[in-house]
């Protein structure tokens, strides 16, 4: 749709400062002051794997996904533009046209003048958008073990078995073990191996046999062109819908509106869930809410909701769903912990400096500027908690950590902490606030 102007302001100072919603996980959120340039792509595919790709932001503009928010600085209430809520996400950008900030969008959006500041302003906005889709207390969720920092896509049977042991050795308190990346054997093969990794079952059992809950990384939306999925079902896949490239090929997007498709990814989780698995990772998920050709013709968010809705069917109503790389709008009332920031990294700065990309800074920032929705829409996830010597100013990571409410997790090889990392790791493993920030 194209945009049209829907208010302006007219109250500007140097003061002035503009809030952008990013669209999903991994999409810069924060406030800018007029003639700052926000975080923007690097290139076309971090565009879509980390941006909202239809709508990619001019020059010269801002751009929130839902919300698009003007506190004038002086004092003065705080103009909120937002879109009706979860089912219809529109593009809201801000302009700079003389002495006025013309804003318009490309879907339907109500002004609100909320007095406070921008903080209450953006708390007030969560609430009415939450009200009628999430529920109204979060539990507390406690902390878990994560193998992907400490192994990427080459974790093993062994290395999980290893902190298992390692864990309970050292009073790395731990409820949850997650088996992320690296355990497949292609993006969208999910049942099947990777040679190399061992057993699954076994990894599980362990896990289940230590009192803990075993969880899964799956990227369900996503089918890798090396696939056997790609291959075999081409009928599966969202026609001319392209996910990015990432593990060194294209990425198509499963069609959850197909029944076959749907009923292969039902069985998929719940084949994990009769392994005992009761915690999941959903990742890269702003697939699903890619624009393309369906087998039914519905919106890409329609379809986004409706598969998240599949998954929570197959895994039951007392499983973790665990959301990242998730458009977020889209997932109120569907996740149960979101991950609210691009991924972190063992070094400080990002590559070719684009804050989506996964480094401390990046997840510090916004993480830090989506800290409201915790306990308001969901479980904020803020990633790991990284504290082994070879991390950059590990220090200022696990402050940021201990600042949030959110999820709390190790994402390091147990073995490789030293002191500091142990005594860092044990003190921040703990359950969840129940309180919104």
């Amino acid at each position: 749709m194209p945009f049209t102007d829907v208010g302006e302001i007219t109250r500007l100072s140097p003061r002035t400062r503009v809030f952008e919603f990013g669209w999903q996980s991994w999409s810069p959120t924060g406030a800018y002051r007029l003639g700052e340039t926000p975080p923007r792509p690097a290139d076309d595919n971090v565009q879509t794997i980390c941006y909202r790709p239809e709508t990619p932001v001019p020059a010269g503009a801002f751009q929130g996904e839902g919300l698009l928010a003007v506190d004038p600085g002086d004092g003065a209430p705080v103009s909120v533009f937002a879109g009706p809520g979860p089912g219809e996400v529109p593009s809201v950008r801000a302009r700079e046209a003389g002495d006025r900030l013309v804003v318009s969008s490309d879907g339907p959006v109500t002004r609100h003048v909320v007095d406070g500041g921008l903080d209450t302003a953006l708390r007030w906005w969560a609430e009415s958008i939450a009200e009628g889709h999430v529920t109204d207390h979060f539990p507390a969720v406690p902390p878990m073990w994560c193998s992907w920092y400490g192994y990427w896509d080459k974790v093993t049977d062994a290395d999980i078995l290893d902190n298992l042991a390692l864990a309970g050795r050292h009073g790395i308190e731990a409820d949850m073990f997650l088996i992320d990346d690296g355990y497949e054997a292609e993006i969208g093969d999910w049942l099947d191996l990777r040679p190399g990794f061992g057993s699954l079952e076994r990894s599980v059992g362990a896990i289940l046999e230590s009192g803990r809950r075993a969880g899964i990384w799956v990227a369900p939306f996503l089918v890798g062109r090396r696939s056997r999925t790609f291959r075999d079902h081409p009928d599966w896949l969202v026609g001319d819908a392209h996910a990015g490239v990432m593990w060194d090929q294209d990425l198509a997007v499963l069609d959850v509106t197909h029944p076959d498709a749907a009923a292969h990814l039902a069985g998929v989780f719940t084949q994990f869930r009769a392994l005992g698995v009761s915690h999941f990772k959903l990742d890269y998920l702003y697939a699903g809410a890619l624009p393309g050709r369906r087998h039914e013709d519905i919106g890409s968010i329609a379809a986004y909701r409706r598969g998240l809705e599949l998954i929570r069917t197959a895994i039951g109503p007392d499983a973790g769903l665990h959301a990242c790389g998730a458009p977020m709008l889209p997932s109120i009332g569907l996740a149960d912990i979101m991950r609210v920031s691009p991924d972190t990294a063992p070094r400080v700065l990002p590559k070719a400096g684009d804050l989506s990309q996964p480094s401390q800074l990046g997840a510090r920032l916004t993480g830090a500027a989506r800290e409201f929705l915790h306990a308001r829409w969901w479980v904020n996830d803020p990633d790991c908690i990284m504290a082994r010597p070879e991390v950059e100013a590990r220090e200022q990571w696990a402050e940021h950590i201990e600042a949030g409410g959110g999820l709390r997790g190790s994402g390091d090889p147990i073995v490789a902490l030293d002191a500091w990392g142990l005594e860092t790791t044990r003190r921040l493993m703990v359950p969840t606030r129940t309180e919104p920030s």
